[in-house]
């Protein structure tokens, strides 16, 4: 599949992410597929960074450090495993360790039945 983890990759920063030239050959496939270029979310970090665009007064908030556990459910259909990775990924990355109990994916039917995704999150949060 293809897809970077670790802070490398295209999209670092919120930048704009484009495939070159020949990267295409796949993409229109996925593209059909999926409504948007699933190609090049492959090719964007798992772990990318991104800007915080929380606005001033929202920073400058200050929480109690004993909130309770939170899980977080991403329901999801015919989604790109990239992306689905990605949002994973940015949750158990941004998310204090302490308040996050679990992550759980919903797969709504998808036509794929593509398994691997959560053989990977079992994995991923061990």
């Amino acid at each position: 599949m293809g897809l970077v983890e670790g802070p490398g990759g295209l999209g670092q920063g919120g930048a704009a992410a484009t495939l070159s030239e020949g990267d295409g050959r796949d993409g229109e496939g996925k593209y059909e597929e999926y409504g948007y270029n699933a190609q090049l979310s492959d090719r964007i970090s798992l772990d990318r960074s991104i800007p915080d665009y929380r606005p001033k007064k929202c920073k400058q908030l200050t929480y109690p450090e004993d909130l309770p556990q939170i899980s977080v459910v991403f329901i999801f259909v015919n989604e790109a495993l990239s992306v689905i990775l990605r949002s994973v990924h940015s949750v158990v990355n941004r998310t204090p360790a302490h308040l996050l109990k679990e992550v759980i994916l919903v797969d709504d039917n998808s036509d794929s039945g593509n398994g691997c995704g959560l053989a990977y999150i079992s994995f991923f949060s061990q």
